[in-house]
C-alpha cells in the first residue's frame, strides 16, 4: 500500500517575523494616507465662477478649518509665482489692525485669495471705500465682509471716550456704535463686557450700512447681486467667526 505524504508548507518570511515584532511591540507601520492635493492660486476663470453666496461659504468653511486645525495644503511659493502677473481674489475683508486677527489665517486662505483692508475698529472712510470699490468694481471681488473681533481695543477706547492724538479722530468713527447700544444694563464703558460686545456687533452692522450709504458704486453692485455684503465677529478665545445678521 502506498502512503501518500503531504508536502510540508514552508512558512513565509512575514509569517515568521510578524509574531516576533508583535511580541516586542514593533508591529508593522500602516502606510500613510495619500496627501491631499495642493490648492492652486485663483485664476480669473475661477473667480468669475464664484457667486457672492459661494464666496461667503468659502469664508465660513475656511474658518471652520482654521478652528479645527485642518488647513488646506498650499505651496505659497508657487502661489507667489502664479499671482505675479495678476490677482483674482474672491472676497474683500475689512478688518481691524489687531495682530491676532489676520484675515488670511482665520479664514484659511492663500496668496491672491482675499483683499485685506485693515484699520483699528474696522470702519470705513473715503479712502477705505475707494479701496473696496477698486476690489469689487475693478478687480472682481465677489464679497465684502466686515470683520470685528472680541476685546477690541479701539471699541473699548470709544466706549471710554479716550482722546489721544490722532486716535481721537479714529475713535470718533466708532462712537455712533456706542450711542446705538441702549438696551444693555450696567456701566457704559469698557468695564462692562456685555456692553463692549454689543457695541462691537453694532459697529459691524453700522459699517455694513455705511458701505452702502456712502458708496453708490458698491450699493448698486450689491443691489444687483453682483457683490455680496456680510459681517462677523471673531472670538479671540475660540477662533470662531460669528456671522452678524
Amino acid at each position: 500500500m502506498r502512503i501518500q505524504r503531504t508536502p510540508a508548507t514552508t512558512p513565509s518570511i512575514a509569517a515568521l517575523v510578524l509574531p516576533v515584532l508583535l511580541a516586542v511591540g514593533c508591529a508593522p507601520v500602516a502606510p500613510k494616507p495619500a496627501a491631499s492635493p495642493v490648492v492652486p492660486a485663483l485664476t480669473q476663470a475661477a473667480q468669475a465662477a464664484i457667486s457672492p453666496a459661494a464666496a461667503l461659504e468659502r469664508l465660513r468653511e475656511g474658518n471652520a478649518r482654521f478652528v479645527a486645525g485642518t488647513p488646506l495644503r498650499r505651496d505659497l511659493r508657487a502661489q507667489v509665482v502664479a499671482t505675479a502677473g495678476g490677482q483674482y481674489p474672491f472676497a474683500s475683508v475689512l478688518g481691524c489692525i489687531d495682530s491676532r486677527v489676520p484675515p488670511e489665517l482665520v479664514f484659511d486662505q492663500g496668496i491672491g485669495d482675499v483683499f485685506s483692508a485693515r484699520i483699528a475698529g474696522n470702519f470705513v472712510d473715503p479712502a477705505l471705500l475707494g479701496s473696496l470699490e477698486f476690489a469689487s468694481k475693478v478687480a472682481g471681488s465677489k464679497l465684502i465682509f466686515v470683520l470685528g473681533h472680541t476685546e477690541c481695543g479701539a471699541i473699548q477706547g470709544a466706549c471710554d471716550g479716550v482722546e489721544l492724538g490722532n486716535i481721537t479722530k479714529t475713535l470718533s468713527h466708532l462712537r455712533p456704535a456706542v450711542a446705538a447700544v441702549r438696551n444693555v444694563p450696567g456701566a457704559r464703558n469698557s468695564t462692562n463686557k456685555a456692553f463692549v460686545t454689543a457695541v462691537t456687533h453694532a459697529n459691524v452692522k453700522l459699517t455694513m450700512q455705511a458701505i452702502r450709504a456712502q458708496s453708490p458704486i458698491l450699493d448698486g453692485m450689491i443691489s444687483r447681486g453682483e457683490v455680496g455684503l456680510g459681517g462677523g465677529v471673531y472670538d479671540l478665545a475660540t477662533g470662531v467667526v460669528e456671522i452678524v445678521e
